[in-house]
């Protein structure tokens, strides 16, 4: 925009403009409504732009309004001739004109094209690509038999993404790998709304579920009641438990398709939601996992 021969006014409005908009929009995508304090239209249309922008807001999704009675040089600018108007700026220019775009899905769709077209990544994406490798330190360690440094290492990235479902679950698990089942349930049950059913979660969920069943003590008066009766399956399931506490996993799949070859109905399939359990535990990618899964479906469906 020109600024020679323009009031101080007209210049504060440039300004303005320039540190709410242009600048933003050199690395954020910014939705630009224009509107006034007596239009019905914009006001129904702010509460969808308010939700929209707070759910794209980590993908580089910024709102900003302009009062057209406040700002009439800016208006004028860009010929504004009703309200409400949406515009889209990105690199400092108008990528798109939404105000045709009146729901929260229909502007949803065109910004995940606009942004995908444009290549915007949002402070969400440099945070993630961040905590990626930490995320992986964790795990490493945790699968190295030191979950004392392990929920050292996800509190720290916690503090970072507090929201992230594969850092709540890894630090649940290590809680879980540390015997704190306690302070390990505590973490699950704080996770918010957009992480809690998530895998990574649910994961965590489903080793705290198997430390919680496992029996204490010795597996040998396990072993013998089911040798004396290899159809006690009560017996079996908690055989099954007490080798997943010792992490004898090998074993304890072997118990519990035992189980269910017997009887898959047992107990409402007892022995195949525990052994589902074990897998889920184990990540739903695990190789082993996969190969357990495998094993079930030979015996449920042949």
């Amino acid at each position: 925009m020109a600024s020679l021969g323009l009031s101080e006014a007209d210049r504060g409005a440039i300004q303005r403009f320039d540190a709410d908009v242009i600048q933003p929009s050199k690395a954020s995508l910014v939705v630009l409504q224009f509107t006034a304090e007596w239009c019905g239209p914009c006001k129904q249309l702010s509460p969808i732009l308010d939700k929209v922008a707070n759910d794209y807001a980590a993908k580089g999704v910024k709102l900003v309004r302009i009062d057209v009675d406040k700002e009439k040089m800016i208006a004028a600018q860009f010929r504004i001739q009703s309200i409400p108007t949406v515009y889209a700026f990105y690199q400092g220019q108008p990528v798109a004109d939404l105000t045709s775009y009146r729901s929260e899905g229909q502007i949803g769709r065109v910004l995940d094209q606009l942004l995908a077209q444009l290549q915007v990544s949002g402070e969400g994406a440099a945070l993630e690509a961040e905590i990626e490798p930490l995320i992986a330190m964790g795990e490493e360690i945790l699968a190295g038999g030191d979950p004392a440094r392990a929920e050292s290492i996800f509190r720290q990235i916690l503090d970072m993404a507090p929201d992230n479902p594969e850092v709540i679950g890894g630090l649940a698990r290590a809680l879980v790998a540390g015997g704190r089942n306690d302070d390990a349930r505590a973490v699950l049950d704080a996770a918010p709304d957009s992480a809690a059913k998530a895998p990574p979660v649910a994961r965590a969920r489903a080793a705290l579920d198997l430390a919680s069943a496992a029996p204490a003590g010795a597996t040998a008066e396990l072993e013998a009641r089911v040798q004396g009766n290899p159809d006690d399956h009560d017996a079996r399931l908690e055989l099954a438990a007490a080798l997943i506490a010792a992490g004898e996993r090998d074993r304890a799949a072997d118990v519990l398709l035992e189980s269910i070859a017997r009887d898959k109905d047992w107990n409402e399939g007892a022995a195949r939601k525990r052994l589902l359990q074990l897998i889920e535990a184990q990540g739903l990618d695990d190789p082993w996992g996969r190969a357990q899964r495998r094993r079930l479906s030979a015996l449920l469906f042949t």
